[in-house]
């Protein structure tokens, strides 16, 4: 791994740096709009100069090789995705009004550039001379040579003329409409509060919820707040959101936050906050951009890289999910009726929106007498560190060490550690663990800072990923103590860590999560957190931050009769974002005389069971397919669940107590999931491990579902 104070003393500009662990504290705004210009000459000059030497050699019938050809592009690739892939990172976890601007500002550039070289006809031709001699490359350099093909003709290497620029006038727009969206929703997110003085107004919140409220009104200039006597000060972020639902008896002020929250981003009340126009526009492109590339909608285009087959092969699986949790959500729905009834609740015969999780949160505690908040305690996030460290070990062989101040960090909440084999660092990773409601969007995922590969002198470059996530901050003494859902969300991004970090493939093209399709990806991530309520796991990382004593059995107990708690509405859910995701980028058209909100609320009609409100204008703040990667891909989620659920089938039937096979099995799953990465078909990566394609039968049963 690069040492970091070798990086500080790095002579040129450190954005233009292109390897090693960013210095992050040098990446301002104000290097982003210097330095990057001359980034993009410079990458424009070894682009052109590549063209000449492989037009040369092509025009004198030269045969060409995977060096001459692959690993330059690579070269190329990576300087750019290291340098602007720092300043996005830097723009999701410390965005600021200064970094926004100069983002914004050289966004149009790097689209240029990536247009340029996707269309590249010289590149085009040498990869196709070099399919010519697939019989000199090993199976995963044919899977890379396979995806670049598809890749540059995605990106329209075989348009010309005005049709080409039009393609690339619509990628531009299109990036800076993600980003704009995005920024949208972070604005409309952190620009609403709701101060909070009265103690009627916090009736059954819990005590941690009443000093997070406080700390956030010392943080806006309350500087006497404290948790129990205020004043608290309500916001739109995760945790803040989340636990107020759950907990509020104030059905008015559930139903004000709840309002907040889903008009997010809209336009309503007269905000200039508006996504609408930013979705159809968004929509009309990618339509236009696939028909343009030969496809029928985005939909298609999408799917065309994906494990699915089709896109009916995806209906089809959203179908038995939405046919099998309709009538179980239906059921939930009237239980939680009856609930509200029997506690003479008022809104008991007409339950809104913003009446489910508080009542969902009596009834789990009454049928389970599982409390989520006061399980807290027994989660405190170093403890729940050293639990994830540990179920990595017994099952990949892996030791997890702390390195904290042995590399550059962006904020001081941030923490960084090393993977190790046999006394030997084979990866990295930080972790940026708290939301920052001002400046760090919300939400949890992995990215890349560092991919495994080889440098020109043969020297290994070690893998690093982010891991972010939006938990609760510590509170003066008091650590960050997690619920069991952010003990989950935390568990999940290690899945996807793990397979950027462990994996074996020495191509970086297929290294990681690097070539694995996009609906295959999900699967470590959800397979870990199945080990969420695995006793051997559990038990050993939950212990009162206070008092050390473990979780009582019971509760753990408790845990696993709640697992299928509301797991059809959770299902139903689910498939109602995945099936709008993929209508709206096959079915829309801005000429249909229906407008995407109308298609959703069409769709809403047989995947939910409680009509969206008036005010919902949840796809405004619908991030992952405006803002991210998942545009007709939410399905994904879904899809992968399956295969993930059905790997931990395999850990469930050789016995979780039989420590032996449990081992022996992890390590199998490392062999094949983890350390396969991009190089096979993930039909293939899932068969090796398990010896059969997947079944749903496992996420049947664990999702509680009776049947698909």
């Amino acid at each position: 791994m690069t040492d970091s104070r070798a990086a500080i003393a790095t002579a040129q500009p450190e954005i233009l740096r292109g390897e090693g662990l960013p210095q992050f504290e040098a990446i301002t705004p104000e290097a982003v709009r210097e330095h990057i210009p001359g980034l993009m000459d410079s990458l424009e000059d070894q682009l052109g100069s590549l063209e000449a030497e492989l037009s040369q050699k092509l025009d004198q019938g030269e045969p060409l090789d995977w060096n001459a050809v692959i690993d330059p592009l690579q070269r190329l690739g990576e300087r750019l995705r290291w340098s602007w892939g720092v300043v996005s990172h830097l723009n999701g976890v410390c965005n600021s009004p200064e970094l926004r601007d100069a983002h914004a500002s050289q966004q149009a550039a790097v689209v240029q550039f990536g247009n340029r070289a996707g269309q590249s006809q010289v590149i085009y031709r040498a990869l196709e001379q070099l399919k010519e001699r697939l019989s000199e490359l090993d199976g995963t350099q044919q899977r890379i040579l396979d995806a670049e093909l598809r890749d540059m003709q995605l990106r329209g290497v075989g348009l010309s003329g005005a049709v080409k620029e039009a393609f690339n006038a619509a990628s531009q727009t299109l990036a800076e409409l993600s980003t704009r969206f995005g920024n949208h929703v972070l604005d409309a997110t952190n620009n609403w509060t709701l101060r909070l003085t009265q103690s009627a107004e916090v009736e059954g919140l819990p005590a941690s919820l009443l000093d997070q409220l406080a700390q956030a009104a010392r943080q806006a200039g309350d500087e006497a707040a404290t948790g129990e006597a205020g004043p608290w000060l309500l916001g739109l972020d995760m945790p803040r959101y989340v636990s107020f639902m759950k907990y509020s008896r104030r059905r008015d002020l559930r139903e004000q936050l709840y309002k907040a929250h889903v008009s997010r981003a809209s336009g309503q009340n007269g905000s200039d906050l508006n996504n609408w126009p930013l979705i159809e526009e968004i929509l009309t492109l990618r339509r236009q951009q696939a028909e343009r590339l030969g496809f029928a909608n985005w939909a298609a285009l999408s799917i065309a890289s994906k494990m699915a087959d089709s896109e009916q092969a995806v209906e089809a699986l959203l179908e038995d999910l939405r046919s099998a949790a309709y009538p179980i959500a239906q059921q939930e729905l009237a239980t939680l009726a009856g609930c509200a009834k029997a506690h003479g609740a008022a809104e008991a015969d007409d339950l809104q929106p913003w009446d489910i999780s508080y009542w969902a949160e009596i009834l789990r505690q009454e049928s389970f007498e599982l409390d989520s908040e006061a399980l807290r305690p027994w989660f405190p996030l170093p403890q729940v560190l050293d639990g994830l460290f540990a179920l990595s070990e017994r099952l990949f062989g892996i030791r997890i060490e702390a390195a904290d101040g042995e590399a550059p960090i962006w904020h001081p909440d941030v923490r960084f550690f090393r993977i190790l084999e046999q006394d030997t660092p084979i990866a990295g990773f930080y972790l940026d663990p708290y939301s920052r409601p001002g400046s760090k969007r919300g939400g949890a995922w992995m990215d890349e800072c560092l991919v495994r590969s080889k440098r020109e002198d043969g020297s290994a470059v070690l893998p690093v990923a982010y891991l972010i996530c939006n938990q609760s901050a510590p509170v003066g003494e008091t650590p960050s103590l997690m619920t069991f859902d952010e003990v989950e969300t935390l568990f999940h991004e290690f899945g996807h860590g793990l397979q950027h970090m462990l994996t074996s493939v020495e191509h970086p093209q297929a290294a990681g999560i690097n070539g694995v399709e996009w609906d295959a990806v999900e699967l470590p991530s959800q397979f870990m957190e199945n080990w969420c309520y695995d006793r051997a796991t559990l038990m050993g990382m939950a212990r009162h931050w206070e008092t050390g004593a473990p979780l009582p059995e019971s509760e753990f107990a408790k845990l696993l009769a709640a697992r299928t708690f509301m797991g059809g509405s959770a299902t139903l859910r689910q498939v109602h974002f995945a099936l709008v995701d993929l209508r709206l980028h096959s079915q829309w058209r801005a000429d249909a005389g229906l407008t995407p909100e109308a298609l959703r609320r069409e769709i809403a009609a047989d995947t939910t069971v409680l009509a969206p409100i008036d005010e919902d204008a949840f796809l405004c703040s619908f991030g992952h397919i405006f803002a991210g990667g998942y545009a007709a891909g939410y399905y994904s989620y879904k899809w992968a669940e399956v295969l993930s659920a059905d790997a931990y089938g395999a850990f469930e039937e050789v016995g979780l107590e039989n420590e032996e096979q449990i081992r022996e099995t992890g390590r199998r799953f490392r062999n094949t999931v983890l350390s396969l990465g991009g190089s096979l078909d993930p039909k293939q990566v899932f068969e090796a491990f398990r010896g059969r394609q997947p079944s749903s039968e496992a996420l049947i049963r664990h999702s509680g579902l009776v049947a698909v």
